[in-house]
């Protein structure tokens, strides 16, 4: 019994964890543990798996008989509905079962049972290692609380009505993914159910005890990988409000001006030979080289020039030097500016041959402002 109240117990706790997650507001990639990582909220119909599984099981119960243990094998089979709430946490609902052998004083005693049982899953794998969708192995642990059924039967003229009892599950998957749809896995589960199960009464144990190993396919539907958030780059943030704050403070200025204005005089040709040029910058949050709606004005008005004056336009990919570390800097840096370049082929018709790509990584910070160097500089001359 107390093992029953023990396993209830973590169930109880482990659900009232799930059911406390909060998703915090972050947006971006992390390298973090995953039990420190921020996850974006999935739908209903993500992260759903339904899994089939055949092996063998054997009664540890009051086996008082002389027979081998591969004479107290049986068949078993389950199949199983599932959804990951998180990438290190899961609900399933699994119907198991079939035959069971019993061994007692020299006799044996075959009969079908099914088990219908509720789990709380957890991955460890995903929880103490950053979170990687591609990862070809996770150990995941379970423990849940079901209903196990004996079917009544015959023997020597003797007929033996149905036996039920409440069960306690537990046990362990190793996982091996195969595909993005598809995974194989190797279960072991330990069942303890009433000491009736195996129709002998003995002092020696309260409880029979199923155990099962079973080898199996996983099938997995919908969005299976999760989308991870970054932290606020509040740096940027507040230089995003000082930029509307100071806008706000000209438009005030503007408003004081008199309606009309004296007629000014004309302003003069550029003359001819003189080139123009136009510098302008993108801005990118920490640890991402997604470009964000309010940059998108800076590459529209870039585009805009380079098209009419036939422009070639250079950019630069810059990282800030108090995040991350060099190796790391310089491949963001670089997706940095790739992801620019493709913005102005794609969306604003730029021609790949007028754009030239550099990344500088963290080696050259061409601002003081820290967050300021997750930049990508656009140059264009005539």
């Amino acid at each position: 019994m107390k093992a029953t109240v023990l396993l209830l117990t973590i169930l109880c706790g482990a659900v009232l964890t799930m059911s406390a997650q909060e998703y915090q507001p972050q947006i971006g990639f992390s390298t973090e543990n995953g039990s420190k990582t921020n996850f974006k909220k999935n739908k209903a119909s993500d992260n759903i798996f339904i899994s089939i599984a055949g092996g063998g099981n054997v009664l540890l119960g009051d086996l008082n008989g002389n027979a081998n243990f591969g004479d107290r094998i049986a068949p078993h089979g389950a199949i199983s509905l599932g959804k990951w709430y998180n990438p290190y946490l899961a609900f399933r609902l699994q119907v198991n079962g079939g035959l069971m052998n019993n061994f007692s004083d020299n006799s044996q005693q075959e009969f079908k049972w099914i088990n219908p049982h509720a789990d709380i899953m957890w991955d460890i794998t995903n929880f103490w290692a950053p979170y990687k969708e591609a990862k070809v192995f996770h150990f995941i642990p379970f423990v849940g609380l079901g209903y196990g059924v004996r079917a009544g039967m015959s023997e020597n003229n003797i007929s033996y009505s149905r036996s039920e009892s409440l069960t306690a599950n537990g046990g362990a998957q190793l996982l091996f993914r195969l595909s993005k749809r598809v995974d194989l896995f190797l279960e072991g589960q330990y069942v303890l159910v009433g000491d009736h199960w195996n129709r002998t009464y003995t002092d020696r144990h309260e409880y029979d005890r199923p155990f099962e190993a079973m080898l199996g396919l996983n099938f997995n539907l919908g969005r299976k990988e999760f989308e991870v958030l970054e932290p606020m780059d509040y740096a940027l943030l507040n230089d995003l409000n000082s930029q509307i704050n100071a806008l706000r403070a000209r438009n005030s200025d503007l408003e004081k001006r008199p309606e009309y204005c004296p007629e000014c005089p004309p302003v003069p040709a550029p003359v001819q030979g003189t080139k123009e040029y136009m510098n302008n910058t993108v801005f990118f949050r920490l640890n991402s080289a997604k470009i964000d709606r309010n940059q998108e004005g800076n590459i529209f008005n870039t585009a805009e020039f380079a098209k009419k004056r036939g422009a070639a336009i250079k950019l630069v990919g810059y990282a800030d030097k108090k995040t991350g570390n060099p190796d790391y800097n310089k491949g963001i840096s670089e997706r940095r500016a790739r992801a620019v370049a493709k913005q102005l082929v794609d969306k604003y018709g730029i021609s790949s041959n007028n754009i030239s790509i550099e990344w500088k990584g963290d080696e050259i910070q061409p601002y003081e402002e820290n967050a300021w160097n997750r930049v990508v500089i656009m140059n264009t001359n005539e």
